[in-house]
């Protein structure tokens, strides 16, 4: 049998023989994912116009201090620091935001667009050499498991804001059952939401009975079947579902606003 040596060569920064447009799809993610922040971190200091009659935006849910009538224990704390602004967002988009930044998908994903480790498949990226995910910092990437089971539980009160958008005041002063747009844009945004964290990797792993051979517990086969239809495709849950809770907190700020009318469908 004839051995031929392949040498290795190492890529310049950006260098490759591919004559596609490689550079297409980390750059939508960079400019997708960087629109995302900027807008999310604008909203939640605003500290205005996140409720419109009974909705609630998902960044603010569940608001545990707040002007609004959302407001678990009342205004803003009297421990909080003066000199930091105070948005109940502050509180809340933390838990989502970690949970979203440590997903396996994302890691890809923004790991190409804003790191190019590496930029793409057979692209030169500008490092030699590669850590991994087990030093500092990226070893708190393996936190995620523990944001998602905090997020399962957001997922309840956002559900719960739901329940609460069915419900209008009417002009006695009552409350009385109703659907409105927004009220079907909240329970969108739940399904998406739901769909993108029971498709997860590491929930798929839960519900599997934390076990890698279902001949010890074959109870837990069909939870981690519905959960692996969901992670085939996780990648377009993850998109849409971070699309979908930005567009429901522009849907309650812009009817907060009196920019848009919530149309009363029931």
């Amino acid at each position: 049998m004839t051995h031929t040596t392949v040498p290795l060569t190492r890529r310049r920064a950006g260098e490759t023989l591919r004559r596609d447009a490689w550079w297409i799809q980390p750059a939508v993610v960079f400019l997708v994912l960087s629109s995302f922040v900027v807008y999310a971190t604008w909203a939640a200091f605003q500290n205005a116009h996140y409720t419109a009659g009974p909705y609630l935006s998902p960044f603010y849910s569940p608001e545990i201090f707040g002007d609004s009538p959302h407001a678990w224990f009342g205004p803003k704390p009297g421990w909080w620091p003066g000199w930091l602004p105070f948005s109940p967002a502050l509180l809340i988009l933390p838990i989502p935001g970690l949970f979203r930044f440590t997903c396996y998908y994302y890691r890809g994903a923004y790991y190409k667009a804003f790191w190019a480790d590496p930029p793409s498949c057979a692209v030169g990226e500008p490092r030699k050499r590669y850590l991994g995910e087990r030093y500092f910092p990226l070893v708190f990437q393996n936190i995620h498991r523990y944001f998602l089971m905090i997020s399962v539980v957001f997922l309840g009160f956002l559900t719960h804001d739901v329940w609460k958008a069915f419900w209008f005041t009417n002009p006695a002063g009552g409350v009385e059952f109703g659907v409105g747009v927004g009220t079907l844009v909240l329970a969108l945004n739940v399904v998406m939401l739901t769909g993108y964290t029971l498709g997860c990797h590491s929930m798929r792993h839960i519900l599997g009975g934390f076990r890698d051979q279902f001949s010890l517990k074959p109870l837990f086969r069909v939870p981690y079947r519905c959960s692996t239809c969901l992670n085939a495709a996780h990648n377009r849950w993850a998109w849409t579902s971070l699309l979908m809770v930005a567009f429901t907190d522009l849907y309650v700020r812009l009817c907060s606003m009196g920019i848009w009318v919530d149309v009363r469908i029931l």
